[in-house]
């Protein structure tokens, strides 16, 4: 039987689905309904506050894991699109999409290391 990679890449697909399905509706619930409508004061997200959470190791570890299932889930998706639309040079879409999301998963780390 010949190895694929597929099972790698349906895993990444299918965990930034899932941890963007639950994560980015309570983003918008904080970021766009209740901080402007006052449930949650400004200052509790200052940048101060934000920056502390981002700089202590867990927090980068778990914004790290955000940002690459989600570069990676958006690369699967955008590959199967370009496919359903009719553009069939599947290898050349492969290499864009991933090689898109593998630079941005590399500038994240690079960026939260130099924090």
């Amino acid at each position: 039987m010949a190895r694929s990679n597929k099972p790698i890449v349906w895993g990444l697909f299918a965990a930034g689905g899932t941890v963007t399905a639950f994560l980015v509706p309570v983003l918008v619930l904080i970021l766009g309904l209740a901080v402007p409508l006052g449930f949650l004061s400004p200052t509790d997200l200052s940048y101060d506050r934000v920056f502390m959470v981002v700089a202590h190791p867990l927090g980068r570890l778990v914004l790290l894991g955000f940002l690459t299932v989600s570069l990676w889930h958006a690369a699967h998706r955008t590959r199967t699109t370009v496919h359903d639309l009719g553009i069939h040079s599947d290898r050349t879409t492969m290499l864009i999409c991933y090689g898109v999301a593998a630079l941005g998963t590399v500038l994240a780390v690079i960026f939260l290391l130099r924090l």
